[in-house]
């Protein structure tokens, strides 16, 4: 994290249990407006003339669909189709901000860096060069634009229906911090940003869950992170053919887990329905909130579409489905 931008926010009175996981004393009343610094994510930036074709090559989703008003979910594969990172990708100029697991930026970076051979191709950290931000207001209506719009001024935002990722230089990012503030928006705690990526059934993947699932089994097909006719990636084949011999038999689910400690990514999810613990999923990642705690998990699916779900090795508390999201 840029130093500047955590004297500042240390300024703000941040508590920084590490560099990704900042805290806020809680508010002197509640709101429905909250500001949250985002260093979980990193940003990974690819530029130069080839950029767009070289990431055509590597990505699940169409490059030619990511513009200066509409970004995109998507994943970086490994040649067996098992998606090595999520990531949502922004175009800035001629270059394109890919913002995905901080944890998982360098392996990243340096996978792609072995596809680029003679391409006229960067790529660079600008985690600590750029600040992310981000802001929800409970008060305000879903956006019917919540497409992943995106709009640019001093900085880029990126629309998350009623919330918006703000990605700005380090300076700017102070300024529209102490700005919001001005406006009423309260600072939270960087891990109830997690909670509403969770709520919004947003992927995000870490080294536990890395290369575990295909594109499919994260809904990102159905979240517009899939391109079908764009030509030939790595991992393209076995995506493709997922597809077209029909649908992945696992796929996310959105769930509440009856406990306030949440459990690590990739923990074993058993099905008591039979009375056999039969492993049936694995959670990608979960975080609590108050009294409750939301997971996105990744499930074979049920000719019956019942379950008595547990977690393997922790609490046997009730895992209950909210929605079967697609």
């Amino acid at each position: 994290m840029n130093l500047n931008w955590k004297n500042f926010l240390l300024a703000e009175n941040a508590i920084f249990n590490c560099d990704t996981d900042i805290i806020f004393p809680l508010p002197k009343h509640e709101g429905n407006k909250h500001i949250y610094p985002i260093a979980h994510l990193g940003i990974l930036t690819v530029a130069g003339i080839d950029a767009a074709k070289f990431l055509q090559g590597q990505i699940t989703c169409n490059i030619n669909d990511i513009t200066n008003i509409k970004s995109s979910l998507g994943a970086i594969c490994n040649p067996k189709g098992r998606a090595i990172t999520t990531f949502l990708l922004v175009k800035n100029a001629d270059a394109f901000l890919m913002i995905l697991p901080h944890e998982l930026l360098a392996l990243v970076k340096k996978r792609l860096q072995m596809y680029v051979l003679r391409s006229a191709v960067t790529l660079t950290d600008s985690s600590d060069e750029l600040c992310l931000i981000g802001l929800s207001n409970d008060a305000q209506q879903p956006s019917e634009n919540s497409d992943f719009a995106t709009n640019r001024q001093e900085n880029i935002i990126v629309n998350l229906q009623n919330r918006n990722l703000i990605i700005a230089m380090t300076d700017h990012a102070k300024t529209f911090w102490s700005e919001q503030l001005k406006q009423g928006f309260q600072p939270e705690d960087s891990a109830q940003w997690r909670y509403l990526d969770i709520i919004s059934r947003i992927p995000w993947l870490t080294t536990a869950t890395s290369e575990e699932f295909i594109p499919q089994m994260l809904n990102l097909d159905k979240l517009g992170g899939i391109s079908f006719n764009k030509g030939c990636y790595t991992g393209q084949e076995i995506v493709a053919r997922t597809h077209y011999l029909g649908k992945a038999k696992r796929e996310m689910f959105l769930v509440e887990y009856d406990d306030l400690e949440a459990p690590e990514p990739n923990s074993i999810i058993i099905d008591d329905s039979t009375g056999t613990e039969q492993n049936i999923g694995k959670v990608l990642y979960a975080q609590n909130r108050h009294n409750s705690c939301k997971m996105l998990i990744v499930l074979q699916l049920s000719d019956t579409s019942t379950y008595n779900l547990k977690l393997k090795n922790y609490n046997p508390n009730k895992i209950t489905l909210l929605t079967i999201l697609f």
